[in-house]
């Protein structure tokens, strides 16, 4: 598609929130405005886009948001933006604003949502991963990933200061979804027994014996990390079934769940959400439209929505082995 004139972008933030995303919004619109263009806020998603809740936006919006967590612009998930008739009316609300482009700023759902409306109407548009479960494929990293490990390994340092003064097994689930990146990175840099994650099966008699075999050794603590979303269960389910072997020890579940997802962004966040931010503005007045902007060996790529949104983003096997060596 041959590049379009464009003169006015909006922004918008969807689905579960994450850290760094007023980082990204502020990115983009000081990049619009660098480059001459008007820049629009989208509030509450594409819920906001339906309701035509769109505000052109100045330099007063973006000052002091760097820092904060969550989004300004608020976030929602749409049930009728899934509709054609909810696109099409979101579609009649950008006209009327004379919006050219957009910047979609969320997980998977949220870049499925800017693809429909591209393939539909012909918006372009550029997503940026906004997500603290790091799912995405064509990014090394997604924006609040590295914020929601620190928070989560912050927490769980907490966690064994009580777990070693009362010799207690304590199981710890953390967010992802349906991936284990949190999982694996906390559990690594939390120094945790062993890191259950959806990726991976763990039989619960492995389990059993890996904590036995780490009893016999004098160890004062023990943390078991486990990953939302996986078969067996969450912490809670999986402490059950471990009692059931190990009835002798004092077993504590602790889930963190949501705040995970608060607090100021990280320095790297910071950094990525910014990069990214620029690169989608940049990206949209080159012509790349329907893409997702990530960042590989800090090179920033432009990787098709449907593929970043299809692919698989596997767990590294290689972190995963770290992990068990330390563990032991």
């Amino acid at each position: 598609m041959e590049p379009k004139t464009i003169k006015k972008i909006g922004v918008l933030t969807s689905g579960g929130d994450s850290p760094g995303m007023n980082a990204a919004i502020r990115a983009a619109v000081r990049a619009g405005f660098y480059y001459n263009l008007e820049m629009y806020g989208i509030y509450r998603g594409y819920e906001g886009l339906i309701q035509n809740d769109i505000k052109k936006l100045d330099s007063k919006y973006i000052t002091h948001v760097l820092e904060r967590g969550g989004t300004f612009l608020k976030s929602a998930r749409s049930a009728e933006f899934r509709t054609p008739e909810g696109r099409k009316k979101a579609y009649e609300n950008i006209k009327s604003h004379g919006i050219d482009a957009l910047v979609v700023i969320g997980g998977d759902g949220s870049l499925t949502g800017a693809h429909l409306f591209f393939q539909e109407f012909g918006i372009p548009s550029i997503g940026l991963p906004g997500t603290i479960d790091n799912d995405l494929s064509g990014t090394d990293s997604t924006i609040g990933f590295d914020t929601a490990c620190n928070t989560a390994i912050e927490a769980i340092d907490k966690i064994r200061d009580t777990a070693t003064s009362h010799d207690r097994l304590f199981f710890v689930e953390v967010m992802g979804r349906d991936a284990g990146f949190i999982a694996i990175n906390a559990g690594i840099g939390s120094a945790a027994a062993a890191i259950l994650i959806p990726e991976k099966k763990m039989p619960i008699d492995h389990l059993v014996d890996k904590l036995k075999i780490r009893s016999k050794a004098k160890k004062s603590s023990n943390i078991v990390i486990v990953a939302e979303g996986g078969k067996s269960g969450g912490a809670g389910e999986i402490a059950e079934k471990v009692k059931k072997f190990l009835p002798s020890y004092d077993i504590k579940v602790t889930i963190l769940g949501h705040l995970q997802r608060g607090g100021a962004p990280s320095s790297f966040d910071r950094l990525l959400a910014s990069k990214l931010g620029v690169a989608a503005v940049e990206g949209l007045l080159q012509g790349k439209y329907d893409v997702m902007a990530g960042l590989i060996n800090n090179k920033v790529v432009y990787t098709p929505i449907k593929k970043a949104i299809v692919d698989d983003k596997s767990v590294d096997e290689e972190d995963f082995r770290i992990a068990k060596i330390l563990s032991t």
